[in-house]
């Protein structure tokens, strides 16, 4: 069976059993707690946890799907991906264990063709329904138990088994029972999953939705509507229904493999190092492809950076296989040939991901000579000092900063004679990845907020048509529990069973203004999409106290609120003048709608110059001058999507989508407030324009009376720079500024000039007054009041004097209230002898209560007890003699 037809089969099998085939979501999930979409579920999880009602009993996708925790394992084994298609099916309370493994069963044994003596089950070690269950169809020897009970593991270890899942939070989870196939003795031992993976791969992951758990993972009791959750990998089961050796070898990627060898020369099959590279070459350039085409843009944090690391990987790779030229081009080519049928969405955007993979492997490339160059020099310091170990705080930062996987690090230290600290390395990996738990785990603990959305059920909004609504205070929370009343001062979380506050959105802020009930009054001071459907209301008790069940009126700000539709409306339409001006490519990425400013980010690879600007600011105000309707409606979302409307990457759509028109020129789906009239905007003037990232740029600008006040303000410091240059007219103003600038240069050149001279005597003074320490010269000198920066440029000129005579060495020294500092520079020769820099000056430095540091040839250091620089610098001759031999 080919890739194309696995993935078919699967879903027309399900299909045929009752199960929606539901399209797979984008790898940017709609879900904060989540980098990526790691797995079928995702897209289902507010079923699993009860925020919203599932639209059917059972359904069945092919997901795309991103797992950073295999990163480094790719290319090493036959099964470890970043990307990955997950073949799954879902019951929301319908079937369960006898009726998940028996389609599992069947689909594996009789659709897929596989002997079903080659196949082998792992249950919880507890879970005897799911044992009794596999008994129907594998003898209980090749049904293996895995995992301690639950009671039995320390808390520290818990949510860490094989065969026990949990979404990583408080609420549903379960037992698991994974589907193995034997691949036969070329592989590995006998004696199934737990001899070796290698041998009996993993084809399919049955997930029971059984239990509740809290933080702790202690299970507090089983859920009242239990579900299934399957992932069953397509790259494996291709690989067991294809009969190939790895991944590598089927169809699917088999195809990009032969990409790599192109774009590198290289064969594989050849050599153990060569395969690893190109299989990382392979891997890495398929999951980049997918990653750009759903909207992800190289950066250095979230997945951004998981993106940047993927393509340092692939140029890092390309170089240890001898290639200086870009390689991504041929994988991202390959990858849309391959996969663009199913993934239509990589033939759409093909021009954007060769154009994001092109950008930051070209940037990479001038990165990598810079790490290399870093990488030279710290060799050559330990080289002086004599050391053989290399710091594992220099593979980090190398790994940290510039992309280098400390394999490369290793592999190139080892050439020189040198062995990496992987311990320390090891340890300051660890103290990353338990401050990045730590900003994980962050957020707010919502478990009361979600119980209570769930008894208010969905908030009606009325904000379209109305700023005020009555209500009833359908839910209270404070500080993460939920409570019957709140009183004056009280910061809480209120739930409206009918509101007029627009819940943050689609880049639009959310609104702010008053409720008040019989009792009190409370301000919002924001307003948030919630659980389920439900709209939360922020901030604070200002009079009495609120108390649930009450009666509410709900008022928006009406004037923060004309604002911000003002920004929105503007939004849309500099977002079409974008498209208009520069191309089809340059898309929405991000935006901020506040009142009177917005953020736009957008999909574009170069920089925009100030005609660009004007002639984008000016088509943005032509159209809001024209006072053109907008207009908003509901409609489906095919229809929608064949009039044309723009939708956003990552984001999500039902069935049912807002439409928003404006004039007859811009329509995208959008939730968002707008003014009736562009008219009404009145004005939008950009502020600024840049890059936030590989083909990123953003364009913020200031909307309607805030852009007419900025307007005002310009004029008045125009006219009071003119009034200060002599310029009767604001006009001349330019001119004066721009001769009064060039005779400032000629000023500073000329006092250049003069410092250069007073520099030069200087050098002279002091290596005239140079001592012979045992046959070198040295010139020892504190400096009071000078620099750090003026006393390295003396020590460099210093040490280029004394080179032209021979050899020698400078040590410098100054002092603040707070600090000494000390700079050394030492000739060539010098150096030769084994007088380096650092071990001039380290007792020095050690004296004033620091460390020295720094190259063979120049050296600084410096402490924080400054009364002791003089004696620091009279034991300089001493430490000089001692490293010459003197």
């Amino acid at each position: 069976m080919r890739g194309g037809e696995i993935r078919a089969g699967f879903l027309s099998y399900f299909e045929e059993r009752g199960h929606t085939v539901v399209p797979s979501s984008s790898l940017i999930p709609n879900d904060p707690s989540l980098l990526l979409t790691t797995a079928g579920m995702v897209q289902f999880k507010p079923y699993f946890l009860g925020q919203q009602e599932p639209p059917y009993p059972r359904a069945t996708s092919v997901q795309k799907s991103f797992r950073t925790t295999d990163i480094e394992n790719v290319g090493r084994t036959i099964r470890h991906m970043t990307f990955f298609e997950m073949l799954g099916n879902f019951s929301f309370g319908d079937y369960f264990k006898e009726g998940a493994i028996a389609l599992a069963w069947e689909l594996v044994t009789e659709r897929y063709g596989v002997d079903p003596d080659r196949l082998w089950a792992t249950v919880y070690v507890e879970d005897d329904d799911a044992a009794k269950a596999w008994l129907e169809y594998l003898p209980s020897d090749r049904i293996v138990r895995r995992d301690r009970p639950l009671d039995e593991v320390p808390l520290e270890e818990r949510g860490k088994f094989d065969n026990f899942w949990s979404m990583g939070v408080a609420g549903p989870c379960g037992p698991c029972s994974e589907i193995f196939i034997d691949r036969g003795p070329a592989y590995g031992p006998e004696g199934g999953p737990d001899a070796s993976e290698e041998r009996f791969l993993e084809m399919w992951n049955l997930v029971f939705m059984q239990f509740e758990r809290d933080d702790d993972f202690n299970i507090v009791g089983e859920l009242a509507s239990k579900g299934v959750d399957t992932g069953s990998g397509l790259e494996r089961v291709a690989v067991t229904l294809q009969g190939v050796p790895s991944i590598f070898e089927t169809d699917l990627l088999a195809p990009i493999l032969e990409g790599a060898q192109s774009a590198t020369g290289a064969t594989y099959g050849r050599d153990d190092r060569d395969d690893l590279a190109l299989r990382i070459l392979t891997e890495h350039g398929r999951a980049a492809t997918f990653l750009i085409a759903d909207g992800v843009v190289p950066s250095n944090e979230g997945r951004g950076y998981v993106l940047r690391r993927m393509l340092r990987r692939v140029v890092l790779h390309a170089r240890r296989l001898g290639v200086e030229a870009p390689v991504m081009g041929r994988l991202i080519e390959r990858t849309v040939e391959v996969l663009g049928d199913a993934w239509p969405e990589l033939v759409e955007r093909k021009a954007f991901v060769l154009q994001v993979a092109a950008s930051e492997e070209e940037h990479f490339g001038a990165t990598l000579r810079q790490g290399m160059v870093l990488f030279g020099e710290e060799v050559e310091r330990l080289r002086a000092e004599g050391s053989r170990s290399f710091p594992g705080r220099a593979a980090f930062l190398y790994h940290d900063t510039y992309g280098f996987p400390v394999e490369l690090t290793a592999e190139l230290a080892q050439e020189q004679g040198l062995e990496v600290d992987i311990d320390a390395f090891e340890r300051l990996m660890g103290e990353q990845r338990d401050r990045a738990r730590a900003a994980a785990k962050g957020g707010r603990d919502e478990r009361a907020l979600v119980e209570a959305a769930r008894e208010a059920g969905r908030t009606e909004f009325f904000g379209y048509e109305h700023l005020a609504a009555e209500g009833r205070v359908a839910g209270l929370v404070r500080g993460g529990q939920r409570i019957e009343s709140a009183g004056e001062g009280d910061e809480v979380e209120v739930l409206l069973d009918r509101t007029p506050f627009y819940a943050e959105g689609g880049g639009q802020v959310g609104d702010t203004g008053v409720v008040r009930t019989p009792s009190g009054e409370f301000r919002v001071e924001d307003t948030v999409a919630g659980p389920g459907e439900a709209i939360v209301h922020r901030g604070r008790v200002t009079r009495g106290e609120i108390r649930a069940d009450q009666e509410a009126e709900a008022v928006v700000d009406a004037e923060r609120r004309a604002a911000a539709m003002r920004s929105h409306t503007g939004t849309h339409v500099l977002h079409w003048t974008l498209r208009h001006l520069l191309g089809e490519h340059a898309r929405q990425a991000g935006s901020l709608v506040a009142p009177g400013r917005l953020r736009f980010d957008f999909t574009h690879f170069e920089g925009l110059d100030r005609d660009d600007l004007e002639r984008i600011e000016s088509t943005v105000n032509s159209r809001l001058g024209e006072d053109a309707p907008v207009r908003a409606y509901e409609t489906t979302f095919e229809y929608a999507r064949s009039q044309g409307a723009l939708a956003l990457f990552g984001e999500r759509y039902g069935d049912l989508v807002r439409v928003v028109e404006v004039g007859d020129y811009s329509i995208e789906l959008c939730g968002g407030t707008h003014v009736p009239h562009t008219g009404q905007v009145q004005l939008a003037l950009i502020q600024s324009e840049g890059s936030i990232g590989s083909g990123l740029r953003r364009i913020e600008a200031l909307v309607g009376p805030d852009a007419l006040e900025h307007v005002h303000l310009e004029r008045r410091l125009l006219e009071e720079v003119a009034e200060a240059l002599g310029a009767g007219d604001p006009r001349q103003a330019p001119d004066r500024a721009r001769r009064a600038a060039a005779r400032i240069k000629e000023l500073e050149a000329a006092l250049g000039r003069v410092r250069a001279e007073e520099r030069a005597g200087r050098v002279e003074e002091l290596v005239a007054g140079a001592r012979d320490v045992a046959g070198v010269r040295l010139v020892l000198a504190e400096l009071p009041g000078e620099d750090p920066g003026a006393l390295r440029e003396l020590a460099i000129k210093l040490r280029d004097r004394m080179e032209r005579d021979g050899h020698g060495a400078a040590v410098l020294g100054t002092a603040d209230g707070s600090k000494a500092t000390l700079v050394a520079a030492v000739t060539k020769p010098l150096i030769d002898r084994g007088v380096a820099a650092p071990l001039l000056i380290d007792r020095a430095a050690e004296a004033v209560g620091g460390r020295a540091g720094g190259k063979p040839h120049l050296a600084f250091g410096g402490g924080g007890n400054p009364g002791a620089l003089p004696a620091a610098l009279e034991g300089v001759p001493a430490r000089l003699a001692e490293l010459v031999g003197g």
